[in-house]
């Protein structure tokens, strides 16, 4: 019996089992291959992986887009950047070094664990900070929104938090009518007096994805929104209580 016709009798479930078992053989293969050329090929690979997945979740925010999955896709990507690299260029070759080499029973038994514990490190990081952000994974691309004077309209914003409130400030005001703060579609304040500075609570925020957010609006006197700003309150720093 040739092996087409052993093929040809096996169960769809079993045959579905065999290529499941060769893709993971494969996979492992190439986690594991450990020459400087695949070294360099898989770590280079990750950064820019990890790269698109994190500045595109973080575009697709600026442009209003509030998937849950969005925020463990732009901490998977935050992480990978350095933790691709790191696997593939330092961590992968210890493990199969210490596999050979190790005398000990105990690190025998890490070695031989050390991608399942690498991986269980990687996800625990991802899932932290997917659920609370810290302020260099958030960018804000501040797209340029209606009309052709809101490209001459791009002032930094900084915000602070103290005493349960919030502080936002703008580098500079020209052009501006008005600044709105909105979370959860609701309108919490604005102010139509320059410089422009708000305050307002915690407290009154909504929730959105798992974390309280707020948007800050950039008006002209038409009403219409030159730039908007993002900002979940874990990316806030702190203000300096020694002001």
């Amino acid at each position: 019996m040739t092996a087409s016709d052993t093929d040809a009798t096996v169960s769809p479930l079993e045959y579905v089992r065999r290529v499941l078992r060769q893709a993971w053989r494969d996979i492992l293969s190439v986690y594991y291959a450990n020459t400087p050329i695949w070294r360099l090929f898989k770590s280079v690979g990750l950064l820019f992986f990890g790269f698109f997945c994190w500045t595109a979740s973080n575009l697709l925010f600026s442009y209003g887009v509030e998937w849950t999955i969005l925020e463990y896709v732009r901490a998977y990507g935050f992480v990978l950047i350095l933790w691709g690299p790191l696997t593939h260029a330092v961590i992968v070759p210890l493990v199969i070094r210490l596999r050979r080499t190790a005398d000990r029973s105990s690190v025998r038994t890490i070695a031989r664990n050390g991608s399942k514990i690498n991986l269980s490190v990687f996800l625990a990081i991802v899932l932290i900070l997917g659920t609370a952000p810290i302020s260099p994974m958030v960018l804000d691309f501040q797209p340029t929104l209606e009309g052709d004077s809101s490209a001459d309209v791009n002032p930094d914003l900084s915000c602070t938090r103290a005493a349960g409130e919030i502080t936002c400030e703008l580098s500079e005001s020209e052009g501006i009518d008005s600044v709105v703060v909105t979370s959860g579609g609701n309108e919490v304040t604005r102010t139509q007096d320059p410089p422009y500075d708000v305050t307002f609570r915690e407290a009154d925020l909504e929730e959105a994805v798992g974390q309280k957010e707020f948007i800050v609006e950039l008006r002209d006197e038409d009403g219409e929104t030159l730039r908007r700003y993002r900002r979940p309150v874990s990316s806030v720093s702190e203000a300096d209580s020694s002001n």
